[in-house]
């Protein structure tokens, strides 16, 4: 049985009737109309630099689409810094690395959470040559594999301003969302990250608007999807 899982952030599954909920579901669905005719099956979450909430994005978006009705699972690549294990209170002991290193398979590596259709492969035990095992064979036929048996997959990547991982994860996903901090991410750095992405053919879907105060936060994203 999974444990309690951080309230204070997973608001789309302890405060679903709140604004800000209502927000990962305008996310959600401005993502699904992005692309109609062929939808989006992987997405990456990213950031600048660390602490803009990419991690806490990436888990609210993904209880949106799980809500849905959809199966969903989170891969978190972020494998210098692995965070979403604790967030959905489940264990770090075997994940992504084991897989990629041929130690087990992703089935065994796959864990419930508490949301319904809602699934996590955590980092696991943190490689000597992170960048090397996430461009390697193994990983494209991993993400091929699991497209056969989830309807959308959400990959937490490293700071793309400080790693190159990001930007080898979005090389073999369908889109990419970028999660800036309002007042805090520079807009050099945010330009930096999405030349980068551009350079690798990145799908660029949009940015998300991070930690704007309440009475600002729902008019800030909704200018932002009126472009």
């Amino acid at each position: 049985m999974p444990r309690q899982m951080s309230d204070r952030k997973l608001i789309t599954y302890y405060n679903p009737e709140s604004p800000i909920a209502e927000t990962y579901r305008t996310l959600r669905t401005n993502i699904q109309f992005s692309s109609i005719d062929n939808p989006l099956r992987t997405l990456i979450v990213t950031s600048p630099n660390s602490g803009d909430g990419k991690t806490t994005t990436v888990a609210n978006l993904a209880v949106t689409y799980a809500q849905e009705g959809k199966r969903v699972l989170i891969v978190d690549t972020d494998l210098r810094k692995p965070s979403l294990h604790q967030l959905l209170s489940l264990s770090n002991l075997t994940g992504l690395t084991n897989v990629l290193m041929n130690e087990t398979e992703w089935q065994q590596a796959v864990q419930e959470t508490s949301v319904s259709g809602l699934f996590l492969l955590s980092c696991g035990p943190t490689p000597p040559n992170p960048s090397e095992i996430l461009n390697s064979r193994k990983m494209q036929q991993l993400i091929d594999e699991l497209k056969e048996q989830y309807d959308i997959i959400l990959f937490d990547t490293p700071p793309a301003l400080i790693i190159s991982d990001s930007l080898i994860i979005a090389s073999k996903c369908d889109g990419v969302i970028l999660v800036v901090s309002g007042g805090v991410t520079k807009r050099q750095h945010a330009e930096k990250v999405c030349a980068s992405l551009a350079h690798v053919n990145a799908r660029m879907l949009g940015v998300v608007l991070n930690n704007k105060n309440k009475r600002e936060r729902k008019k800030e994203y909704a200018v932002y999807f009126r472009k």
